[in-house]
């Protein structure tokens, strides 16, 4: 199994103690480096070139969340799983908004520890339960526009003209392709949002902005 290099960013010696006890006991996890104020986490991400970094919510110096924002720019394949000792949903959404790839409660126990690492690693966003509606609100529109993003040109161009009330036909002429390319689009866009019904993407259509409502 491939190790999984983790940096530790906490300024609470006995939390970094446990924290760092517990890493030590799962499989294929090693704690690479510890730190212990915020200023100084961006310079070791860049030595030891971590899949995972850990930071406490309330580093002195550079507090957790704008450590997390230079990190998330600088180094975007790293996942940051926050420290926190809030369960609040406003301090949950800050942190995904700065980039954050997982919101964990100090008080978590050894078992969630490990799924939030495992789930980070996999590419996706762990919220600790005790952080519910607003989060994962949020959450649901961090996945929709990273969806978004996967589209290509030619693809948001069939989905805006799907929502819009265009026919295959229709947009087939419109960009002088093939029924059958237009299909292909379509059926790739849907796989891509994860909506496989018309109603559906004309609401994600909405919410992403790419036809009004009107």
């Amino acid at each position: 199994m491939e190790t999984i290099r983790v940096i530790l960013a906490e300024d609470q010696t006995l939390v970094w103690a446990g924290v760092r006890a517990l890493l030590a006991q799962m499989e294929g996890i090693q704690v690479v480096a510890e730190v212990t104020q915020g200023h100084m986490v961006l310079s070791l991400v860049e030595d030891y070139q971590p899949e995972v970094m850990l930071i406490d919510l309330s580093m002195p110096g550079l507090n957790g969340l704008e450590a997390t924002t230079l990190v998330a720019q600088a180094f975007p394949h790293v996942r940051i799983l926050i420290l926190s000792p809030h369960a609040n949903e406003e301090y949950a959404r800050q942190a995904l908004q700065a980039g954050a790839t997982g919101y964990l409660l100090k008080d978590s126990s050894v078992a969630e520890l490990e799924l939030a690492l495992r789930s980070v690693l996999k590419g996706e966003i762990y919220l600790s339960p005790a952080v519910s509606k607003q989060a994962t609100e949020l959450l649901q529109t961090l996945h929709e526009e990273s969806s978004l993003e996967r589209l290509t040109p030619r693809q948001r161009e069939v989905l805006q003209m799907i929502a819009s009330g265009h026919t295959m036909q229709q947009i087939a002429q419109s960009l002088q392709i093939s029924v059958k390319t237009v299909e292909t689009h379509r059926a790739q866009l849907m796989e891509r949002v994860g909506i496989y019904e018309v109603a559906g993407l004309v609401r994600y259509a909405i919410r992403m902005g790419l036809i009004t409502s009107d």
